[in-house]
């Protein structure tokens, strides 16, 4: 069966130059992430993600990505950046996330033993507007640029699930058979160094995207 009829969204994260939030739209990805997670290599002051905003091409979208940041700083972000979306990666309970006004994703650590299955992360983040499956958790940090095993990908969830960890232009074609997600997202997969993004990454990572989606499921176990 070919997945032609289905688009696998794309999301890059990790921006912090406005050539490169330019760029991801030419290509047609479909939303670009801006760190303000302390700590980060990635970070960002919400001014430069405001300016960079300015950068991104119609219909592409913004998404504040966080780490137990206090309400006050995620606040100021949604005020000035006006993300279309957030994104947690920290310890953050339902009601904090969904107490801005603001659609969020919240990123599962795969790193470590699976904790809750796709009835309990349903229950637990009651209102997420879905998921992001990550490498971190264990000894692993978001944006460590390792895999999980995606096989731990919890059975049976009825919303929207993201790829994330250690992909990149050489591996996202198998993750995205592999997982059939609604959609992939990569940082340092795409870097000549943290925050600086490589062009032709960029480019590669969005073909490889492509061509799962034309690709007869039949071939998955082939690997093309």
């Amino acid at each position: 069966m070919s997945r032609i009829l289905f688009r696998t969204r794309v999301k890059f994260c990790g921006m912090t130059r406005a050539g490169d939030v330019r760029l991801a739209g030419e290509l047609g990805v479909d939303a670009v992430g801006f760190v303000f997670a302390a700590g980060s290599p990635r970070r960002v002051e919400p001014e430069e993600a405001r300016a960079m905003r300015q950068a991104l091409a119609p219909l592409v979208s913004a998404v504040a990505v966080f780490r137990n940041n206090d309400g006050d700083s995620v606040r100021e972000v949604v005020r000035q950046v006006r993300p279309a979306l957030l994104q947690f990666h920290g310890e953050e309970e339902d009601a904090f996330c969904r107490g801005f006004g603001v659609p969020y994703l919240k990123a599962v650590p795969m790193g470590g033993p699976m904790a809750l299955d796709a009835t309990g992360l349903r229950i637990k983040f009651a209102g997420a507007s879905g998921f992001l499956f990550d490498s971190h958790g264990g000894e692993a940090q978001p944006g460590s640029g390792r895999t999980f095993d995606w096989q731990q990908i919890p059975p049976g969830l009825d919303l929207p699930f993201f790829v994330a960890g250690g992909l990149h232009p050489d591996n996202v074609f198998e993750a995205a058979l592999g997982t059939l997600p609604w959609g992939v997202d990569t940082c340092s997969g795409i870097e000549s160094a943290p925050g600086i993004k490589d062009g032709e990454r960029m480019r590669r990572f969005v073909q490889e995207v492509r061509r799962a989606d034309c690709t007869d499921l039949s071939e998955r176990s082939s690997g093309d």
